[in-house]
């Protein structure tokens, strides 16, 4: 099959300013008119080296515009000055990757001094970043890295063009012989194929645990979870899950193996995700056990009985082909009884898992986590 990869280059552009002349009938001379001056720029956000953060926007006509940080306390109002710019600063901010998003008289927004924006079906979130000390696990570090490849392709089973993201670890293109196993890793209602890595820092991750030897190397295959236009809970949901299986299965996982050195039974396939990916995840994995044996959700839309009714029916079948079931959710978020109800179902039929209880919501910095747990665990 032919790779559809996507190159992105720099496109420059110069505008062309045309003159024209007119004559006018002679009249006094006029004053002419006092040139503009250029308003100084604003900086956001500006991060300080004890943490603390100062937020800016021009806004001149605003009634309020506060922040609205992921961090503890994240609220914060701004106030404006003389010149029409809004500011505060907060902090300090625990090390981390965190959203935030302003809001201008009850419009949220991101930042327009970041260019650093989570990707999202609806953007209205911006990114900071705050350097640990040493640096996290999610942080760029000095270690060997991997390669992320975008590539459009045309899912026939969809009938339509798609994207979807591929890591590659530092290891790949230096062993031309060598095949890797492979992990499809899914991100959640409101993001996109490309938040693992833009957001989750989901590369860096494994590049820096795949450096300690820590983990396998592996290729991660990210895809764009709606299969379903408009699809998002309750029955429609059902059925992107559905559409979504069908481009895995038919279009993806022949792309992928056709297009990079990848091992291709199930013990060299693992599928996860977080939140609706992680319902995705369950299912998929969990109704085919002969392409997946490492299955994992993390803070999932669990599946019900029914959707997983040939697992339930045949623990014993299951058992021997699942190597990893691993499951995880947040105290505070609120799928915990949902995913509660699902680890009853399991236990009640004998099917070995992981369970995972931590603190946290529903959140990034909770899944980033739950990642750095799992990813060790695959393919061992």
């Amino acid at each position: 099959m032919r790779s559809n990869r996507v190159f992105l280059s720099v496109l420059s552009s110069a505008a062309i300013i045309g003159f024209s002349t007119q004559v006018f009938a002679a009249q006094a001379p006029t004053k002419a008119p006092a040139a503009r001056q250029r308003q100084a720029a604003v900086r956001s956000p500006q991060v300080r080296a004890d943490g603390r953060v100062t937020f800016q926007l021009r806004a001149p006509k605003a009634a309020e515009v506060v922040v609205l940080g992921q961090w503890p306390d994240g609220r914060a109002a701004m106030t404006k000055d003389a010149n029409d710019v809004w500011s505060v600063t907060v902090g300090p901010v625990p090390a981390g990757v965190w959203e935030y998003s302003l809001q201008v008289d009850g419009l949220q927004m991101i930042d327009p001094g970041n260019p650093a924006i989570k990707p999202m079906r609806e953007p209205r979130t911006s990114i900071l970043c705050i350097p640990g000390r040493p640096p996290l696990l999610s942080e760029f570090q000095d270690v060997p890295h991997g390669t992320v490849r975008q590539h459009t392709y045309f899912s026939k089973s969809l009938g339509r063009v798609r994207e979807l993201m591929v890591y590659t670890p530092p290891s790949y293109d230096k062993q031309a012989d060598a095949r890797f196993p492979t992990f499809y890793l899914q991100h959640g209602s409101g993001d996109n194929q490309a938040t693992w890595v833009v957001h989750g820092k989901a590369h860096w991750i494994l590049d820096n645990l795949i450096a300690p030897g820590k983990a396998r190397p592996m290729v991660v295959v990210m895809m764009d979870g709606h299969a379903a236009v408009g699809g998002r809970s309750g029955g429609p949901q059902d059925n992107n899950t559905m559409a979504f299986q069908r481009d895995l299965l038919e279009d993806v996982m022949p792309f992928v193996e056709a297009n990079y050195r990848v091992k291709t039974n199930a013990a060299n396939r693992a599928i996860a995700g977080l939140s609706m990916g992680g319902g995705q995840s369950l299912t998929i994995g969990l109704n085919h056990l002969d392409k997946f044996a490492w299955v994992a959700g993390f803070s999932s839309s669990a599946p019900s009985r029914e959707a997983v009714a040939g697992l339930l029916n045949d623990p014993a079948g299951a058992n021997a082909k699942l190597k990893l079931l691993w499951i995880g959710v947040g105290k505070d978020d609120f799928l915990l009884q949902r995913n509660q109800q699902f680890i009853a179902t399991l236990k009640e039929k004998d099917i070995p898992y992981e369970w995972h209880l931590t603190e946290g919501t529903h959140s990034w910095p909770v899944w980033r986590g739950y990642l750095a747990d799992l990813a060790p665990k695959l393919f061992q």
